[in-house]
C-alpha cells in the first residue's frame, strides 16, 4: 500500500497534473479554462482533474453549469512538512556523519 506522500508525488510527477495544479495555485478554473491553458484535449484534463480530486488535491465547486476546481493548500503544506522533515534528517546525517556500521 502506497502511502499518502508517495500518491501525491506520483500524481505531481505528471506535466499536465503538474500544469494543472499550478494554474490552480493562482485562481479556481473550470474544465474548459484548463483545456485553454494547457492545450489538452477535454477529456484528457477531466481524467487528470478526476484523479487530483480523488487524492484529495483539489476540491469542486458547482457554478450554474460549469464546475470550478480549487486546489487545497493544505495537502501541498503536508507534502511540504514532510519534505522538509527529510532534508533536516539529512543535514543531520552530514553534520554527525551517522553511518550504519557493517558487519
Amino acid at each position: 500500500m502506497m502511502s499518502v506522500e508517495t500518491d501525491v508525488l506520483r500524481l505531481l510527477a505528471d506535466p499536465l497534473r503538474a500544469r494543472i495544479v499550478s494554474l490552480l495555485a493562482s485562481e479556481s478554473l473550470c474544465t474548459c479554462h484548463l483545456v485553454e491553458e494547457t492545450g489538452a484535449r477535454q477529456t484528457n484534463v477531466s481524467n487528470h482533474l478526476r484523479a487530483l480530486r480523488e487524492a484529495g488535491l483539489v476540491d469542486t465547486e458547482p457554478c450554474g453549469r460549469f464546475t470550478y476546481y480549487r486546489l487545497r493548500p493544505e495537502v501541498l503544506d503536508d507534502l511540504a512538512a514532510k519534505l522538509t522533515g527529510l532534508a533536516e534528517a539529512a543535514r543531520q546525517v552530514d553534520l554527525h556523519g551517522r553511518k550504519r556500521p557493517c558487519t
